[in-house]
């Protein structure tokens, strides 16, 4: 793998009200879940409990945290692991391949150097 190369993945919800993204670690155990199995811990594969909305931007865009009255309003309850079990099971994953970073390792060592 390339320096730098990763891939990340998101489930996007597409709400009446704006669009909410939650980042998952393990798509293979969110898969497992999303099947059924409620021994895997949520804590296994989501990234981070963090909800963020992107301004009707769909999945792309910039993404805010999302305040507990936008979450009151679309699905409510503020009660952000609730907020986050009804975005993984009722949005949509999508998985984005990062590029490896190209260029110099450590420019102090490049034969491209100006003196």
């Amino acid at each position: 793998m390339t320096r730098g190369e990763s891939t990340q993945s998101k489930v996007h919800y597409k709400g009446s009200i704006d669009d909410f993204l939650v980042f998952v670690e393990d798509p293979e155990q969110y898969k497992q879940w999303l099947k059924g199995d409620t021994s895997i811990p949520l804590a296994q594969f989501v990234s981070a409990f963090k909800i963020f909305l992107t301004h009707r931007q769909g999945a792309q865009g910039t993404y805010d945290a999302a305040p507990k009255n936008i979450l009151y309003s679309e699905f409510g309850t503020d009660n952000e692991d609730e907020v986050i079990k009804k975005i993984l099971k009722d949005g949509t994953m999508q998985t984005m391949e990062m590029p490896g970073r190209q260029g110099v390792t450590n420019d102090s060592m490049s034969p491209m150097k100006a003196h």
